[in-house]
């Protein structure tokens, strides 16, 4: 991940191989930084992909071969990945530059503020049509930052959406033209990181808690309902198809 200081914002360009799949080692960094971050006590932090990928999500490549158990301790990592933007108490903004997939989807879905450059790219959690479900870190977070009508076609149908309908649906909170993308959020970042930090920091984790609560309260019997989907003849079907057309692309 190479990282630029722009006054009180680090802008992080996310870099974790062909298309910022998300593997270990990609959520090890992420999880690394928010420490560095939070450590400092100031400032906001920025995170965008690179080329036309924000991120496609999960390595699936890697991942498939796992039995149970190593798939098990991969989404648990996995979790806590997401838990630890979700719960940063210095200000996320996601630039999403490109395409957001599955797990990229859910990574600026942790964000505070979501910008999205206006051009081909699509945003959205395919995992039903996988044949998959989502687990307890990825549901309580949705609950609270889309509108129920839009569950519906975010979350069940897994449909993936061009950056308007994006914005119509709350994935988003702003359409930018791509060259104006990243000046935009960190213009944004700026003005979350004047707000003293010790107030921004209690706002945060009490709009938070509640979902913070319910996923620790939820995960461990979701995550075990998450892997049955996982392990399922037809997701396990479904899954080897998507990466035998990753292997082809």
């Amino acid at each position: 991940m190479d990282v630029e200081r722009r006054g009180d914002v680090a802008v992080v360009s996310l870099r974790g191989g062909k298309a910022n799949a998300m593997s270990r080692p990609f959520l090890a960094g992420l999880i690394e930084l928010l420490t560095e971050v939070e450590r400092g006590g100031r400032g906001a932090l920025v995170l965008t992909g690179y080329e036309k990928y924000f991120s496609a999500g999960l390595a699936l490549p890697e991942l498939l071969p796992l039995d149970r158990a190593g798939m098990r301790d991969f989404i648990d990592f996995f979790g806590e990945a997401m838990r630890r933007v979700f719960a940063c108490a210095r200000p996320v903004v996601a630039a999403v530059n490109g395409h957001a997939v599955a797990g990229g989807c859910v990574l600026a879905l942790m964000a505070d503020v979501r910008l999205m450059s206006d051009g081909p790219a699509k945003i959205g959690l395919p995992e039903t049509q996988l044949g998959i479900g989502l687990p307890a870190s990825v549901v309580e977070p949705l609950r609270l930052v889309l509108p129920p009508s839009s569950l519906v076609p975010v979350a069940f149908e897994g449909r993936m959406f061009t950056p308007g309908e994006a914005h119509r649906l709350g994935l988003v909170d702003e359409v930018v033209p791509a060259a104006e993308l990243l000046e935009r959020a960190v213009a944004r970042a700026t003005v979350l990181a004047a707000v003293p930090p010790a107030a921004y920091a209690q706002v945060k984790t009490a709009v938070r808690r509640p979902a913070l609560d319910t996923i620790a309260r939820v995960a461990e019997a979701e995550r075990e309902t998450w892997l049955d989907t996982w392990f399922s003849a037809e997701g396990r079907a479904r899954l080897a198809a998507a990466v035998a057309r990753l292997s082809a692309s």
